[in-house]
């Protein structure tokens, strides 16, 4: 049996600020972490939690995921706007066109994401994080797709998309060129087996898909660090 993904998880500086900024901009709730975080719990069918963990590294360069927020409508794109600045969002510039239809901001430590316009198609039929975008090759996508179990939804141009069978967003890669590594990433996913699964049996399983262990200073924790083949660490947690 796959493991399944049990958050993303964001480094933060102030781990509680930045839980209350995305659970306004989200609405959802905090909860008690085991793991000496703050998480929130989806109020819709995301399927996974986020986390915010305690980290004194500093942001370099551009995220290598961010999230996709969808809108019913112009207004609607608009108001989620206005809510996120209000609560410690700003304005960013990467680059974007000017007739884009998307809104590119940052939260309060950095983090970007987009306001996706209400016209896109790829999005129609997700919720409200329409997406999590990734930079990523078409092997990684693959990769992602076998280690969770989930569906390829998109694969062209050596772009592609996975989506859970339950629903949720979309988890997509968009190819060559890839951002070049500069550092420890602020975001990555924690997976876990189910509570009758096998850790040990998962890190291997995953070993066999292309991943590998790692070490960033983690010591002796319950958790195992590993990379994608892209290099892009993610956690294995115990079943649960």
């Amino acid at each position: 049996m796959t493991c399944h993904l049990v958050a993303l998880c964001f480094d933060a500086h102030d781990p509680s600020r930045l839980a209350r900024f995305w659970a306004g901009v989200l609405g959802w709730e905090t909860a008690d972490d085991p793991l000496h975080g703050i998480t929130l719990l989806p109020s819709d069918d995301t399927g996974f939690r986020i986390r915010f963990l305690p980290s004194r590294e500093q942001k370099t360069g551009q995220n290598q995921m961010h999230f996709d927020l969808t809108s019913a409508s112009l207004e609607d794109q608009q108001k989620t706007v206005a809510r996120a600045l209000g609560l410690g969002a700003r304005h960013i510039d990467i680059g974007q066109r000017p007739d884009e239809d998307h809104v590119v901001l940052a939260d309060p430590e950095g983090n970007e994401f987009c306001v996706i316009g209400p016209d896109n198609e790829f999005l129609a039929d997700c919720g409200f994080i329409g997406a999590l975008a990734c930079d990523g090759s078409q092997e990684v996508g693959y990769f992602w797709s076998k280690a969770l179990g989930w569906p390829l939804v998109w694969d062209q141009d050596e772009e592609t998309a996975i989506r859970s069978p339950h629903g949720g967003p979309k988890i997509t890669w968009g190819g060559p060129p890839l951002a070049p590594k500069t550092g420890k990433e602020r975001l990555h996913f924690d997976l876990a087996p189910p509570a009758d699964g096998d850790q040990q049996a998962e890190v291997d399983r995953l070993i066999s898909l292309g991943a590998t262990r790692i070490d960033i200073g983690q010591g002796e924790a319950g958790w195992v660090v590993m990379a994608d083949p892209d290099g892009h660490e993610f956690c294995v947690q115990t079943p649960r």
